[in-house]
């Protein structure tokens, strides 16, 4: 119990778990971004529910002159608006709202927006919705203040308006609000036409890393799939699914095999769901793309800090669970985006998150990663479990991984070793018969949302090396990599997982001075 009053120590790596930071008004200018690459951010969210790509696209701009003043790779994650019910208000006026007084929601969005008529952007919204049914109305995706957000229960369904009783008192106030319907159906495609003229756009000419997608059912990850891989560009992006109702509760497995990785969004989910079975659904899903090697995001974690300096004692304990349950990263939305704290929110959420990881039962988890696998393990997968359990057994103070595609480092991850893997992208040189173009930077940015992963790129004028198993100049630079930044000292051991031709190798170094 005295440790606990120990100072923590400083570290090059603020936590293994990785933190994406969502970029906006109080996140977007090039000192503000370098401090937040800095204190842990390590992927950048790009949200489109709001603003315009070429206000997106100044961001981003600003991100890349960041990245190269602090020397600090950052992935790019461009987040689809989606099939949302939105409230129009044009004039941006405050609106009162109060409770026990009706409330009508209507299609014609020519309407003006006032405290007892509210128009929304969906037409079939009277034949989805009965009697009785839950409506949410919330500004930034539902931080549960509720003089900002407001509950309503259906009373009356009149054609194409929803009469709704309203349950409690609340202002909303700016132009856009989320609607939420518990439960129900919302017949609206998964991409919308301009959230494909954003990813045609934007997310082509920026190379996007991951694709962050609302998911219902599998077929929706296949189907953004096609769309992207039509672009040319985007075929190395990663999709990872939003699951935020409870149809992708029901679909969650399916949705699983299809997708790269999986963020559970519990903002929405907390509505959708009961309070109290939200935590279930947490874990299982969690537990599930651990066992399944794919990369898991949890949202919500700090709202609090969006106008504080420091978390509620539930939110910092929040944020050590997702951790022990073995999140991969901790996304932060309004904390960031318009939050007045910024860089001290990803900076206190990577401290919690690096003392929940000194606590992470280890030994545990990979007894469960190696007994859950159902079919026999792969070779590639069987040396770097391997791997994993000879760095811990030695007490390796890192692992270092040649890779070309990322899988070898992920599978790695996968099997939480206790020390960092710096993952060695190697570059690999293709032609599409009219240029040359070298490989790597996507693999290298793509481990950065993939807990204990530390990308680095070798150098493209050495892949032979790699390939013929004489890497001593790439081991030594990575090795050099590991000692600038204060993980590997003298006389440590380090575990080397290279694929050499058609084998897999294990190599343990001992340091000397």
């Amino acid at each position: 119990m005295s440790s606990i009053l120990e100072p923590s120590k400083p570290s090059f790596f603020p936590a293994m778990t990785k933190i994406v930071g969502t970029l906006g008004p109080k996140s977007r200018s090039v000192d503000t971004i370098s401090r937040c690459l800095n204190a842990g951010m390590s992927v950048a969210r790009f949200d489109f529910t709001w603003g315009d790509p070429e206000y997106h696209q100044e961001t981003l701009e600003n991100l890349r002159t960041s990245v190269k003043s602090t020397k600090k790779l950052c992935a790019v994650m461009l987040d689809t608006a989606g099939p949302e019910v939105q409230v129009v208000n044009r004039t941006a006026s405050p609106i009162s709202l109060q409770e026990d007084t009706l409330l009508v929601l209507t299609p014609d969005q020519n309407k003006e927006a006032t405290s007892n008529l509210l128009p929304v952007n969906f037409t079939g919204l009277s034949k989805t919705v009965k009697k009785g049914d839950t409506i949410f109305i919330g500004q930034y995706l539902f931080t549960g203040s509720e003089t900002t957000s407001v509950w309503l229960e259906v009373s009356e369904v009149n054609g194409d308006d929803v009469i709704c009783l309203i349950k409690n008192s609340a202002t909303l106030s700016g132009s856009l609000y989320t609607l939420h319907v518990s439960q129900i159906h919302i017949d609206l495609p998964t991409l919308t036409d301009d959230d494909k003229e954003v990813i045609r756009t934007w997310g082509v000419r920026n190379n996007i890393d991951f694709l962050a997608l609302y998911t219902r059912r599998a077929e929706d990850v296949r189907h953004a799939r096609e769309f992207i891989s039509t672009l040319g560009s985007l075929k190395q992006t990663k999709i990872f699914a939003k699951i935020e109702n409870f149809e992708g509760l029901e679909h969650f497995d399916e949705i699983l095999r299809e997708a790269d990785g999986v963020i559970i969004s519990r903002g929405n989910l907390g509505i959708d769901l009961p309070p109290e079975k939200v935590f279930l659904f947490q874990k299982a899903s969690i537990y599930k793309c651990n066992m399944a090697g794919k990369p898991v995001v949890v949202t919500r974690v700090v709202d609090s800090m969006t106008d504080n300096l420091r978390p509620t004692r539930a939110e910092a304990t929040d944020v050590a669970n997702a951790v022990l349950d073995g999140s991969d990263a901790i996304l932060l939305g309004a904390e960031t985006l318009r939050g007045l704290y910024p860089v001290e929110t990803i900076s206190t959420v990577g401290k919690i998150c690096a003392e929940a990881e000194k606590v992470f039962n280890h030994d545990l988890y990979f007894k469960k990663a190696v007994k859950y696998l159902k079919e026999p393990m792969s070779h590639l997968e069987s040396i770097a479990s391997s791997a994993v359990r000879a760095a811990i057994e030695v007490k390796a103070s890192v692992i270092i991984c040649f890779t070309s595609s990322g899988r070898a480092s992920r599978l790695l991850a996968k099997y939480r070793p206790t020390m960092p893997v710096i993952s060695v992208v190697v570059p690999q040189l293709r032609t599409n018969q009219l240029r040359w173009t070298f490989t790597g930077a996507f693999e290298a940015r793509q481990s950065l949302i993939v807990r204990g992963l530390f990308p680095m790129l070798a150098d493209p004028r050495h892949p032979a090396e790699i390939t013929s198993g004489t890497n001593e100049s790439i081991l030594k630079v990575a090795l050099d990599h590991g000692k600038a930044f204060g993980i590997i000292k003298p006389h440590d051991r380090v575990v080397v997982f290279q694929k050499v031709g058609d084998s897999s190798v294990v190599k343990i170094i001992e340091l000397e001075d």
